[in-house]
């Protein structure tokens, strides 16, 4: 009866460390970080590979920086938090509330010329979520 505990103890502590192992690698290879501009250009100071990392960047449109080309569906902006500034460049079509000064959620790499990549835009717009002021 002892002996039948102890296997199933270390059958369950194996299990239990496999999924473990599995959930962490899945989170490593699969997780994104968020950052604003500044806290993206720190961490490339301190660590010139973290270009290569995927990213999400949350940020404000600068104003009068969009260009599109129709062409070839690409859009060109700037997005700052007020202290860093970073080109962004981005292949699809924009969703409707991409205007300038929208905060954007854009997820993709940095380029070593400096020019973020961006994979997706995602737009915010917060007066539609905002409740009705009282009168």
């Amino acid at each position: 009866m002892a002996q039948a505990r102890v296997k199933f103890l270390v059958s369950a502590v194996l299990v239990a460390g496999a999924v473990g192992y599995l959930m962490a690698t899945g989170v490593k290879e699969t997780g994104v970080y968020f950052l604003t501009p500044t806290e993206l250009a720190d961490r490339v100071a301190a660590d010139p590979s973290f270009r290569n990392v995927g990213v999400k960047l949350g940020a404000r449109v600068v104003h009068g920086s969009i260009r599109r080309d129709v062409a070839t569906q690409t859009i060109t902006f700037e997005v700052t938090d007020g202290k860093h500034t970073f080109p962004v460049v981005y292949r699809g079509l924009a969703p409707d509330t991409f205007t300038d000064d929208v905060d954007v959620v854009v997820e993709g790499r940095l380029a070593p010329d400096g020019t973020f990549h961006a994979t997706t835009l995602l737009a915010k717009c917060g007066s539609r979520y905002e409740s009705v002021p009282k009168a």
